[in-house]
């Protein structure tokens, strides 16, 4: 395997811990709805270039940027759908209250 494609898999590997944790620490679905799409994203990304790059270029890569181009446009879609849903549900964004929002104010000035 050549340094290419162990980059890109370190990468993809790297953004799908990132994502993970982002999904069990964020206090909504909105930010995990997020963290989640944008992570998954950028790690499958990574991994399809990483493909690319084991595979070289011949008929199969060609097969595989199908594949991502695929992925790229379903994605954002699928990501709106849910974030749609939640909505209709009439599921509230998370806000931090008055108090916490003044009291972290006040602690940034002093």
């Amino acid at each position: 395997m050549n340094w290419g494609a162990i980059i890109f898999l370190s990468l993809g590997v790297i953004f799908g811990i990132i994502g993970n944790l982002g999904v069990l620490i964020l206090p909504d679905i909105y930010t995990r709805l997020q963290a989640s799409s944008t992570a998954s994203t950028t790690s499958v990304f990574s991994a399809i270039v990483a493909g690319m790059f084991v595979v070289g270029w011949d008929p199969m890569a060609g097969k595989i940027a199908v594949i991502a181009l695929f992925f790229f446009v379903t994605s954002p879609i699928a990501a709106h759908i849910i974030a749609r849903y939640a909505w209709q549900r009439e599921i509230v964004p998370w806000r931090r209250s008055y108090v916490e929002r003044r009291s972290f104010r006040e602690e940034a000035d002093d």
